[in-house]
């Protein structure tokens, strides 16, 4: 089994919504665990990975050479309805803030909440509030009414937002050994890195100006970077 880790890091705001609010705080809330770290579904990871390797595929002007980079692409990520015979070979993981960060600071909140059970009285120092307010802030916006320039009415809305910055990484375990000198698995890791580059918004709000990210794909065991290997990035663009 082969594992890579796909680095993002925030340019700009970036809300990973999780499809509601807080009453009387915010209308949209950022995804976040119990000790308060903000994170992206490996789900929704993976299907913004899929998107734009479907848009990159589908601008190949070449009919066969868009048959086999799709084909590549199913083997990838799946395809409705897939089997166990043909479903995804890649799965991919949470995406975090780094490992040695969130586990010093539970660590911390875990013996916290042990002082507090022990003692009713005992005043935290550090909650998982604290945790979250850290890393975010809360961002206001209205719409503008066309007519007169004025804000309209009832139209504010606010939403948490994840600190620019910030770095998270994830996971990409495959389900077999990929071979790096096989020309099958080349293509798969060819098509992985120029999908990895494309991805630059993710999150609630990436088309109106949030969510801009710069994301690269690790070999954590060799410490090397695979989307600075132009040989990947020109094995793809032989087919365009």
């Amino acid at each position: 089994m082969s594992s890579y880790t796909l680095k993002i890091k925030l340019l700009s705001d970036t809300t990973f919504g999780r499809g509601d609010g807080v009453a009387g705080l915010v209308d949209q809330e950022v995804e976040h665990d119990r000790y308060g770290f903000p994170y992206l579904r490996g789900r929704t990871l993976k299907g913004l990975l899929s998107e734009e390797c479907d848009n990159l595929v589908a601008v190949i002007p070449h009919e066969n050479q868009r048959k086999h980079w799709r084909k590549v692409a199913d083997e990838l990520f799946g395809k409705p309805g897939s089997t166990l015979d043909n479903q995804a070979i890649m799965h991919s993981g949470d995406a975090c803030l780094p490992t040695d960060l969130r586990s010093a600071i539970a660590a911390q909140l875990d013996e916290e909440s042990e002082k507090k059970r022990e003692n009713s009285k005992y005043q935290p120092t550090l909650t998982n509030t604290d945790i979250l307010e850290s890393l975010t802030t809360i961002r206001r916006q209205t719409a503008i009414d066309p007519e007169n320039g004025a804000s309209a009415e009832r139209s504010l809305r606010s939403a948490r937002v994840i600190l620019r910055e910030l770095p998270f990484e994830s996971k990409l375990l495959f389900a077999r050994k990929l071979n790096e000198e096989s020309e099958e698995d080349k293509d798969i890791l060819a098509l992985l890195v120029v999908g990895t580059l494309a991805l630059r918004r993710m999150g609630s709000g990436r088309n109106r100006g949030r969510g801009h990210v710069q994301c690269t794909l690790w070999d954590i065991q060799k410490n090397s970077e695979i989307t600075q290997k132009f040989c990947y990035i020109e094995r793809f663009g032989k087919g365009i």
